[in-house]
């Protein structure tokens, strides 16, 4: 066999090897969803990596982190902390719920953020990425960060809730989150989201 067809040979094989591993490490489906309901408004992108398992709220527990206040804007976080076997992915923004202690649902509406016109940024630099996807096994922990003013507009009650009812996906599974003190989103019950990081 010549020089020449040996080269061409193993570049043939180069080509298809590369080929394969490509599509067996990185193919991804991508989903867009925007919910709206009298509690909560919000898009939510969710990127599946094929052979892998979505992550559903039932696979963590989560903690409220209680943040600082400036200038009349609150920032907080959430930590989600996964406690079942195995791995999954997510990738996106959390869908919240606000709930009174009497477990009634208030209104509030979500705003995704990063945007090209932010009028947030989140004391956390990860918060204020794009989403990317997680892949997270058992103690793995994700987080992300909320923000909201607390500066009612003229004769405005604001919601006090108790606690987030975190939802992963539409129609999901909901981990129930506890603040120490009351979430108390003003102008409207409008809270900016951070994606999963």
């Amino acid at each position: 066999m010549s020089r020449a067809l040996k080269s061409l040979g193993i570049f043939f094989a180069f080509v298809v090897i590369f080929t394969l591993s490509r599509h067996a490490l990185s193919p991804s489906t991508t989903t867009t969803t925007t919910t709206s309901t009298p509690s909560a408004t919000s898009t939510t992108t969710t990127t599946t990596i094929a052979g892998s398992v979505s992550c559903t709220a039932a696979d963590f527990r989560g903690v409220f982190n209680q943040g600082q206040g400036a200038a009349g804007t609150i920032y907080a976080s959430v930590s989600l902390v996964k406690d079942t076997a195995g791995t999954c992915t997510l990738k996106g923004w959390p869908m919240l719920t606000l709930l009174d202690r009497t477990g009634a649902i208030l209104h509030s509406t979500t705003i995704d953020l990063p945007t090209t016109n932010s009028p947030i940024r989140f004391p956390i630099s990860q918060a204020n990425a794009a989403p990317a996807t997680l892949v997270l096994h058992n103690g793995s922990e994700t987080n992300f960060s909320l923000a909201y003013s607390d500066v009612p507009r003229g004769a405005e009650v604001c919601p006090s809730a108790t606690t987030l009812a975190v939802q992963l996906v539409q129609n999901g599974s909901v981990v129930d989150v506890t603040a120490q003190y009351p979430v108390q989103p003003c102008n409207n019950g409008a809270m900016w989201v951070s994606p999963f990081y």
